[in-house]
């Protein structure tokens, strides 16, 4: 009986240690889309007034939170019995990765930056209506990336048994959230906390560092926004070289991450491009023919 007890207790000894062992894999794989999730979620969390900032981000990671709930049973009977269709979800990911990436850059470079709407400035049905529709888009997006996360990571223990790919998939999936969320929580708090410190303090050490905090976190906002767009290449062009054979060889001999980065910027491109004509051609029919 004790021997018994004792194996088990082995077993499940070798199993915590390779789930150890793959997260860690996993988490290197995923890191690029979580610093895009990070940058995403700050983004889309910051710009509510002071009062709602808190609230909002509880709604986001509610609603990311359930989306990890619908996404990683489908990811885990696709791997049970269909684990061919994991190489083409991840090219797809790939496809809106990089297309993404170059959307961002052709809009910053050919539109600006867009002025944002202000709801302290809005009545509080105008406010209420505006709050509710960003969230919905921040959810949306976190879905998008969410399927990227949970797939990617799959892919890296897709020769594993099931007992170590979900909860490899699953420890991933959890600190996806509460890790990206928990930073946006600080993130969009670093300027009240540094009004209140001007306010409350007349030293003049904790007055500066307030100053310093409010007139940073617009500076880490926009720079995290960049290194999320590098991301978003990184990981669609990585998802194309590791997966395509002949891409693989077309960029045999280059340094990883630079041919990760080229062929994510190359391809997402070539994707906005097509989108851009399809976008021309669909506009054209209905001023000429509706």
């Amino acid at each position: 009986m004790a021997s018994g007890i004792l194996g088990i207790l082995d077993d499940i000894g070798v199993i915590m240690d390779d789930v150890a062992v793959m997260s860690k894999v996993a988490s290197k794989k995923t890191a690029g889309l979580l610093a895009d999730d990070l940058a995403v979620n700050a983004d889309k969390a910051s710009g509510f007034v002071s009062s709602r900032e808190l609230p909002v981000l509880w709604k986001l990671t509610k609603g990311s939170f359930l989306n990890k709930v619908i996404i990683l049973p489908a990811a885990f009977l696709l791997s049970a019995f269909l684990p061919i269709a994991i190489v083409p979800v991840l090219i797809c990911g790939g496809i809106y990765l990089s297309f993404e990436g170059a959307l961002k850059v052709y809009e910053y470079l050919f539109h600006g930056a867009k002025e944002k709407v202000n709801p302290a400035k809005m009545n509080e049905v105008d406010a209420s209506k505006h709050e509710e529709k960003r969230i919905k888009s921040a959810i949306l997006i976190d879905f998008i990336l969410s399927i990227e996360i949970i797939i990617i990571t799959l892919g890296t223990v897709i020769d594993q048994p099931l007992k170590i790919q979900i909860p490899v998939v699953t420890f991933i999936a959890i600190i996806a959230t509460v890790g990206v969320y928990g930073i946006v929580a600080l993130l969009v708090r670093m300027d009240d906390l540094g009004y209140r410190l001007m306010a409350m303090s007349k030293n003049s050490f904790l007055n500066g560092l307030g100053s310093l905090l409010v007139k940073t976190l617009p500076i880490i906002i926009r720079l995290l926004k960049v290194f999320g767009t590098l991301a978003m290449f990184l990981v669609g062009g990585g998802i194309f070289v590791h997966n395509l054979s002949f891409i693989h060889d077309m960029v045999h001999g280059i340094p990883l991450i630079l041919a990760d980065f080229i062929v994510g910027f190359v391809s997402g491109l070539a994707f906005l491009a097509v989108f851009l004509i399809i976008k021309k051609i669909f506009l054209f029919h209905q001023k000429h023919f509706v």
